[in-house]
């Protein structure tokens, strides 16, 4: 019981001091999720207070879902997912910053590439040769797969056409992938398990999906598989969800030793591992070698989601998904009943742009600037940054993502501080489904920005964690 103690203060209702309290122990893990607080009667004695309070406290509690009762039972902690909440409020407060504003700002959020670096004219001249070869068949022909040319592609160039084309389905995006898997194989009350931290819009799809979330911490080289299979254990699980290479938002990619036992537990409990290719293409470090688990996959567990966008053009959607034996016709199935088909003519200039080698030419040289940049940038935050932070080594994609050490300023905090200056982090926050009071992140992002720009950034961002110290 003495972690409910409380040195009341004279100016503030005791209800609503004890309702704040029992919120940060369960914000802190100090009350878990659906433990049983005290009985009415038990807490109020201990709190010399009469029962009328803690009743006024439980109730103010569960109105703010942080609670919830049980008829004949008693009040149960209910843990919120802050970092959703969050989520909903940065984007609400970039989407503030108008286009004409944004141009003055340092972007350290984004991960989608510079657009100067898209060959527009030579994408042109692929969209008038697309129209003039196909006619009117690129604006009314649909297939609910996708353009069967672009699978076969894909195919060829991508799988060394070791893939069975009847899995393969173009989507949206990621994002839509994700989104359509869910739909396919997940059910209300299903366990799924995803990286802490991880891509927010997964969360937020299995969440919508009314699916019970478990986070498995990640570490140097990948998901903390031990703690999976405790996990597994116990529980039946319907999916993992993990990204292999340039984890968003670690940075951090699976070792080849992990993945074969990754595939390995799917097989021996039965569950699927959902893998989202994130930015693999962007290898920095020769140590690094590309194997996806969907390669590897011998037991036909593996569903595979790659997005073109975040390279190709991020105003173009356009990605695929691999299915298995099992799950390709529920997949297809929920991509009809989501938008019936992707834009056919985008479809069918990717597939030339590809077959025309344009697209082995661009991430060639993205590959080369962004290595220049990645480079550059980690010297710059060691110089600036290094006495406050702790920085995970990526060895690709497009954004380090930063520890700041102990008592320094939250990330929330400075997120604040560097707006005001023009200079937008992305929050460390936004990536947990809830946060503990020992996780303090914020991410860079260097897609957009120049040499120069991020040096000032950077600099800004020094300065503010130094006004903010605790």
């Amino acid at each position: 019981m003495e972690k409910f103690e409380i040195e009341f203060l004279g100016d503030v209702p005791k209800y609503i001091q004890i309702s704040n309290n029992i919120k940060e122990l369960i914000v802190e893990g100090k009350i878990e999720q659906d433990e049983k607080l005290p009985p009415i009667r038990k807490l109020a004695a201990f709190l010399s207070v009469n029962k009328d309070t803690i009743i006024r406290a439980y109730d103010k509690l569960e109105s703010e879902g942080a609670a919830y009762q049980k008829m004949g039972s008693g009040t149960y902690a209910k843990r919120r997912d802050e970092g959703l909440i969050y989520k909903r409020e940065y984007s609400k407060i970039l989407k503030r910053i108008s286009e004409k504003e944004f141009k003055g700002y340092i972007d350290f959020s984004g991960e989608n590439v510079n657009i100067q670096y898209f060959p527009v004219k030579v994408f042109k001249s692929i969209i008038n040769e697309v129209i003039d070869r196909d006619d009117i068949g690129v604006f009314v022909e649909k297939e609910s797969s996708g353009f069967k040319g672009l699978r076969e592609c894909i195919n060829q160039r991508f799988w060394d056409s070791n893939m069975n084309i009847k899995k393969l389905l173009i989507v949206s995006g990621a994002q839509q992938g994700i989104d359509i898997i869910s739909k396919a194989i997940i059910n209300i009350n299903d366990n799924v398990i995803v990286e802490r931290p991880t891509y927010g819009g997964a969360i937020s799809v299995f969440k919508y999906r009314r699916a019970n979330i478990f986070e498995i911490s990640i570490e140097q080289d990948g998901m903390n598989l031990d703690e999976l299979e405790e996990i597994l254990k116990k529980n039946k699980i319907k999916a993992v969800y993990t990204m292999s290479y340039f984890q968003n938002p670690t940075g951090i990619s699976m070792s080849m030793v992990k993945k074969k036992r990754l595939i390995q537990l799917a097989n021996q409990y039965n569950f699927y591992i959902i893998e989202d290719d994130y930015l693999s293409e962007l290898i920095y470090d020769e140590d690094v070698e590309y194997h996806s688990l969907k390669s590897m996959d011998i037991h036909d567990k593996v569903i595979y989601i790659k997005s073109f966008s975040k390279l190709f053009l991020p105003g173009i959607r356009l990605g695929y998904v691999i299915g298995t034996d099992k799950t390709t016709d529920a997949i297809i199935k929920s991509k009809i009943n989501t938008d019936i088909a992707t834009s056919s003519l985008m479809q069918r200039a990717l597939d030339l742009y590809i077959r025309k080698g344009y697209w082995e030419d661009q991430i060639s040289s993205m590959r080369s600037e962004y290595s220049y940049k990645y480079k550059e940038l980690l010297k710059i935050i060691t110089e600036e940054l290094g006495d406050y932070v702790d920085i995970i080594i990526p060895k690709g994609g497009m954004s380090f993502f930063i520890s700041l050490n102990k008592d320094l300023i939250d990330d929330k905090e400075l997120f604040n501080r560097c707006l005001r200056r023009k200079v937008i982090i992305t929050p460390g926050r936004i990536f947990f489904k809830r946060i503990k009071k020992d996780e303090n992140y914020f991410r860079i992002s260097f897609g957009n920005e120049s040499i120069e720009e991020m040096r000032t950034g950077i600099r800004i961002i020094r300065e503010e964690i130094e006004k903010g110290k605790k």
